[in-house]
């Protein structure tokens, strides 16, 4: 059930900013549902191989890295899902931080004291 809360919430958070960034649309409600079931699997099979991968980089980068990572999962979710486009990797990366920061607030304040 929270997996679908979640994934529910990050597709009102990308049809919200796909209203905000001019380089970002997507079609409606359900492409946004898509982008987020995408987004979720690709943070789950692909992001932590790249991790893995560009260790060396981010940690050099103190992990300002990893967002670049987070924007290339965005360009790829692009690709997958029909409806959905960022028009660059800049949009793409104001979009990762604007999602991820936007997720993290959200998330703390649905979360459940158990």
């Amino acid at each position: 059930m929270k997996f679908i809360l979640k994934l529910l919430l990050t597709a009102v958070l990308v049809i919200l900013l796909s209203y905000i960034l001019p380089g970002v649309s997507t079609d409606g409600f359900l492409t946004a549902v898509f982008v987020a079931l995408a987004l979720s699997i690709l943070n789950f099979i692909v992001k932590p191989i790249l991790v893995i991968l560009t260790l060396p980089v981010t940690v050099l980068t103190l992990g300002i890295f990893l967002l670049f990572i987070n924007a290339f999962i965005i360009m790829i979710a692009d690709w997958l899902v029909d409806g959905f486009q960022v028009d660059n990797i800049w949009y793409a990366l104001i979009f990762a931080f604007l999602l991820a920061l936007a997720r993290s607030l959200l998330f703390k304040t649905t979360e459940s004291e158990d």
